[in-house]
């Protein structure tokens, strides 16, 4: 990860510090309460050093339930809306979250993001760039791409399965849904090249390969957009000798293995 010297370090204030560390436990332990809760893969995290945590996001559940659980606080960025949510406004800004014009590009927004990761901290970000308000995926924007060709980081996919609109009103009921977790194994992305339409290409490329990493985690309900495609379809090439770089008719969703060297 290489530094940018015109670019000032990104830091946590001491007021959002403290409040992350009230707040992460509350959140468990009230996910706690009204839910059943399902962590796996915390083997996968790395212990240090930035990376990007990549979600599916069907609902408002997502983000909390993610930081909540996550071994450490990581940094989040949030759809801009949410700042004028009532509720989800407030927490938003004590945790210190950075927002996000969806399928706009702001510089100022793009380079807190970058500048997080370049500071060694985890960044949390839902590649679609919004709820679905259904377990069904969408397909990514480029942003997420963007972010991690930018600061060079690996990326960490996370699926998170049983939360939806309702999740509220089914705990409040009594049900205590099951609500799981499931940490995927880093990776690296492909590198940008070129320039112009070739790169913005790569980008959404990128955004793709994400988002299948995030669909092999998922049950197949959830794969949306990704379900039944193969790597060639979403103009993704996969090498040759990879077995796994194709999709079941069963919508098992395999994963682009990244050889590495």
């Amino acid at each position: 990860m290489v530094w940018h010297k015109d670019q000032p370090p990104y830091r946590v204030a001491f007021h959002y510090r403290i409040m992350r560390l009230i707040l992460r436990p509350l959140f468990r332990l009230l996910f706690r309460i009204l839910c059943q809760v399902r962590v796996t893969g915390l083997e996968n995290v790395p212990r240090r050093g930035a990376y990007l945590i990549a979600i599916n996001h069907p609902s408002l559940f997502e983000p909390p339930f993610v930081l909540a659980f996550w071994p450490q606080a990581p940094e989040a960025a949030g759809a801009v809306e949410i700042w004028e949510r009532p509720g989800q406004n407030v927490l938003v800004r004590l945790y210190g979250a950075i927002p996000v014009h969806r399928g706009e590009y702001d510089r100022k927004l793009i380079d807190a993001m970058v500048s997080a990761l370049r500071s060694g901290k985890p960044l949390l970000l839902a590649p679609e760039g919004g709820r679905t308000h259904s377990p069904a995926m969408r397909r990514a924007l480029p942003g997420a791409a963007h972010i991690v060709d930018q600061a060079d980081v690996l990326v960490l996919p996370v699926g998170v399965v049983g939360t939806s609109d309702d999740l509220l009103k089914k705990a409040m009921r009594g049900e205590r849904p099951l609500i799981e977790m499931r940490i995927g194994k880093p990776f690296r992305l492909p590198p940008l090249e070129g320039r112009g339409e070739a790169r913005r290409a790569q980008r959404q490329r990128n955004a793709d390969l994400i988002m299948l990493r995030i669909a092999a985690l998922l049950p197949p309900e959830y794969h949306g957009y990704y379900a039944g495609l193969n790597l060639h379809e979403l103009g993704i090439a996969a090498p040759a000798d990879d077995p796994e770089a194709w999709i079941s008719d069963d919508h098992k969703l395999a994963i682009w293995q990244e050889k590495d060297g």
